[in-house]
């Protein structure tokens, strides 16, 4: 296959969900997998280091990059029956499908595992990167492996689960594998019947007591999730955002002690082994940024995990403003916030 077509100064604020002005210097659209191979063999990836993007939807842009963009673009969805169990069934994705399509198709088909992930925005391909998560599931309870181009080698690689070393929003793509593999299929486990539903958030729970739902089915908590998510999350194509800018911060028991007697309120949830996760949007609308506007950035106003780009923001203006944010949380609570959108730029 012949190498992708190299496009010059592509103006990238359609492809990145904040809606931030940056310029491409290069920019290659991959649809095949063969078209990385091409790539490989015409030695590019031994000269750059590109920025691959998916659906660019967590992500902030704080300068125009220095490096190539490549967009991944590879469609095709697979359903796969198991010979060893009539229970379960296998779903590949390329790296480039919506994922938000890719659990309406699997509801809509019977299928359950991943409909507390609905309306995610992004990628098949970056959600293992993430190890995406919403209301009690993560993907890495569903996958079972993925396809990534070794840009040192050019070879296919296959990461099962292990491989990933999946954690909270974390994983080998993010850590030591950052920029030397590029995903090009997902393959997850989902079930046919005997579905596990997680109903444990408060605000589905919620949400399927006032609809009179008292056995719900996959298709109740996909269309639950959607409509909560609806609820709190502003539309990226109204107005720019990247979903959830923080991760919900994991604090020892000794902290949360703290927290706990400082703040008798303070809403937590129980991960194991003494820790408690604590809700980034509760400590940031109590530190009194929710719906707070600093010149072309705000916080949501019904979500206060959410920054968005009134109009106009540059990404170093949401960056500062994050910045505030963080420093704001840390004094008043003595807690620190780490991003989790991937924020990319030569300034940060």
């Amino acid at each position: 296959m012949k190498k992708p077509e190299i496009q010059k100064n592509v103006n990238l604020a359609s492809l990145n969900s904040m809606g931030v002005e940056a310029v491409a210097g290069e920019f290659i659209e991959i649809r095949d997998h063969r078209e990385l191979a091409a790539l490989y063999e015409n030695h590019f990836f031994s000269r750059y280091s590109p920025l691959v993007l998916g659906g660019g939807s967590n992500m902030l842009l704080i300068d125009n990059p220095l490096q190539p963009v490549i967009k991944i673009s590879i469609p095709g969805v697979h359903f796969d029956k198991e010979p060893d169990s009539s229970d379960t069934v296998l779903m590949r994705a390329g790296a480039g499908e919506n994922w938000h399509q890719l659990v309406h198709s699997a509801v809509e088909l019977g299928y359950g595992g991943i409909e507390n992930l609905a309306l995610i925005p992004g990628t098949a391909g970056a959600a293992p990167i993430q190890n995406i998560g919403a209301y009690g599931v993560e993907l890495e309870e569903v996958f079972v492996s993925l396809t990534a181009l070794n840009t040192e080698t050019g070879e296919f690689e296959i990461f099962e689960k292990d491989d990933c070393k999946f954690a909270y929003r974390d994983s080998v793509f993010k850590r030591e594998l950052k920029g030397k593999r590029i995903i090009t299929e997902i393959k997850l486990r989902l079930t046919t019947s005997a579905h596990r539903l997680e109903t444990g958030y408060s605000a589905l729970s919620n949400y399927l007591e006032e609809k009179g739902i008292k056995k719900p089915a996959t298709r109740d908590i996909f269309d639950a999730v959607v409509s909560i998510r609806q609820s709190k999350l502003p539309d990226p194509k109204d107005i720019g955002n990247a979903g959830s800018f923080f991760k919900n911060p994991i604090v020892d028991s000794e902290t949360y002690t703290r927290l706990l007697k400082e703040n008798p309120g303070i809403p937590s949830y129980e991960m194991g082994g003494g820790e408690r996760k604590i809700p980034a949007a509760w400590l940031i609308d109590q530190a009194g940024w929710k719906g707070k506007q600093v010149g072309n950035v705000g916080t949501f106003k019904n979500q206060a995990l959410v920054l968005v780009n009134m109009g106009g923001a540059t990404g170093r203006e949401i960056y500062d403003h994050a910045m505030r944010i963080r420093d704001s949380v840390k004094s008043a609570f003595g807690v620190d916030l780490q991003p989790e959108v991937n924020i990319i730029g030569q300034s940060v």
